[in-house]
């Protein structure tokens, strides 16, 4: 199977995943959620890794780069990504995250003197503008309760961009890891028991955010699991082999068509239509990602 299969499949491991963690993520709040998430998707990477000697391929330097990678694409970005689910719910999250793209271009402008000129001005103009049209104005009236707003909008999409500014430094903190001899699942389990380690922090703290609102029950934990396992166990680890054999960008545009995946799921489990906006504003942000990284 090529690379940019793979890539296609963890976007739609991301837009089941993100249908899927609504429930548990409003049960048991954004940080308990992440946390208890996060715990699950540690012990099987990590019993993956452990039985496939994966472990062996990683040295010292690369574990502290996949650490940092961790702590930043993944405790900050999916904490906050998380938050946003809870706000404005999937179809809007996973829109707001799909410009990790236009991040990663900026970030590029900074960290490598590369420009922002022609079709890849053209196609971040696209991804903004695509945000703009499904974020604020594709909600249907009697909508469903996936698309009602929670509290501040204006805060729901900020930590949207924040998670995909951080899903963009993460990846280029673990590009040149994964381009090493190192095994993909255990560079995952790396980043997952790192942003586990500072989630804990955070609850032996005592900070009273970091506590659950509900306790966890079955469901609840059965659904954590699943969601662990599709969009982390399999989807990050499917994004990671992909980086270690493919091209950076390419990557990049077929990982992030999964707001167009998500429209779909959300008809067949909601059995209400998105708005025309909705598939609007997806489209035009798949078209501007493809803009950006077709000219990197």
């Amino acid at each position: 199977m090529g690379y940019e299969w793979l890539a296609l499949g963890a976007a739609l491991l991301w837009a089941i995943s993100s249908l899927i963690s609504v429930t548990p993520a409003r049960h048991l709040g954004t940080f308990a959620y992440s946390r208890w998430r996060m715990a699950c998707v540690s012990v099987m990477l990590g019993s993956a890794a452990l039985a496939t000697g994966g472990w062996t391929t990683l040295s010292p330097s690369h574990i502290a780069l996949m650490s940092l990678s961790g702590l930043i694409g993944i405790f900050i970005g999916d904490t906050a990504l998380f938050s946003c689910f809870n706000r404005i719910g999937p179809r809007r999250a996973s829109l707001l995250f799909s410009c990790h793209s236009v991040f990663s271009v900026l970030l590029g402008l900074w960290l490598f003197g590369e420009s922002l000129v022609g079709l890849r001005l053209l196609g971040a103009g696209f991804v903004f503008s695509g945000v703009l049209i499904a974020v604020f104005f594709g909600q249907r009236q009697q909508a469903h309760q996936w698309e009602e707003v929670r509290g501040s909008l204006w805060i729901a999409v900020g930590l949207g961009l924040l998670a995909a500014l951080c899903q963009s430094i993460g990846a280029i903190i673990a590009k040149p890891v994964m381009t090493a001899a190192v095994d993909p699942i255990a560079g995952s389990a790396v980043r997952m028991t790192a942003a586990f380690v500072a989630h804990l922090g955070l609850l032996f703290s005592g900070w009273h955010r970091a506590k659950a609102l509900e306790a966890i029950n079955v469901r609840v934990f059965g659904f954590v699991v699943l969601n662990g396992f599709l969009a982390m166990g399999v989807g990050m680890t499917l994004i990671m082999t992909a980086l270690k054999y493919g091209d950076v960008g390419m990557v990049g545009l077929l990982s992030s068509t999964t707001p167009i995946m998500v429209l779909p799921l959300l008809w067949v489990f909601t059995r209400q239509c998105p708005a025309w906006q909705a598939w609007l504003g997806a489209a035009s942000a798949v078209i501007g990602t493809a803009l950006i990284t077709t000219q990197g």
